[in-house]
């Protein structure tokens, strides 16, 4: 199939997504809305008052979900190398986190504190070379990851996107080493023929390794 075709059935897709049509009438800014929404209603990861950073923000539905419901106490802070309408209670910081006057920056907001809970849907642009976007993926996975490691608090939690293929199983690895549950979740949102699920990690342990077998 060409390219141009390729292209015009994925936009027929997604003109009729029920949730892209769900987003527009409800005020979200994209689909995505609902993949955290439905993984907020199994995982409880959204408390008020919490501190949050939202990786890989563009355009901005994860903020808007997080902002509601961590409340007048809670803070949002994301960062993209895309450009985000500005959302209000959102710190927003545009920018490539991968380069360090950006994550200075980033870090900057978070006053010195340590955050709660670090939630990243980034993806690297696809070039159609699975072998090539698979391991760019994994790299944003790992990033996420090491970004967590260093600004998370003692007892939060990670949820970072993946896409299932070579290098997932030493992710899920590297997570355990950090977390005291680590488990898999693909959102009924997520669209079914996609590679794509969330790894959640909970029960952040700085400095120490987690036992590999817990798993949920």
């Amino acid at each position: 199939m060409s390219r141009s075709k390729t292209s015009k059935a994925w936009m027929r897709e997604h003109i009729n997504d029920p949730y892209v049509q769900k987003a527009k009438a409800e005020g979200y800014r994209s689909r995505a809305a609902y993949k955290l929404l439905e993984l907020d209603r199994k995982d409880r990861l959204l408390l008020p008052g919490q501190l949050l950073v939202d990786l890989g923000a563009a355009p901005g539905s994860w903020s808007q979900v997080a902002v509601a419901k961590l409340g007048n106490k809670g803070r949002v802070v994301a960062v993209d190398l895309l450009p985000m309408e500005p959302l209000a209670g959102v710190q927003f910081v545009h920018g490539d986190f991968r380069e360090q006057e950006v994550l200075d920056a980033l870090l900057a907001c978070l006053d010195g504190r340590k955050a709660d809970l670090v939630i990243s849907d980034l993806a690297p642009n696809i070039s159609g070379i699975g072998v090539s976007d698979q391991a760019r993926s994994m790299y944003l996975c790992e990033l996420a990851l090491e970004f967590a490691r260093k600004c998370l608090q003692p007892g939060g939690s990670l949820l970072v996107k993946v896409f299932q293929g070579a290098g997932f199983t030493g992710f899920l690895t590297e997570m355990r080493k950090s977390f005291v549950k680590v488990g898999s979740r693909k959102p009924v949102a997520s669209r079914g023929r996609s590679s794509e699920m969330y790894v959640l990690g909970k029960g952040f342990r700085a400095g120490l390794e987690a036992d590999s077998g817990n798993e949920d």
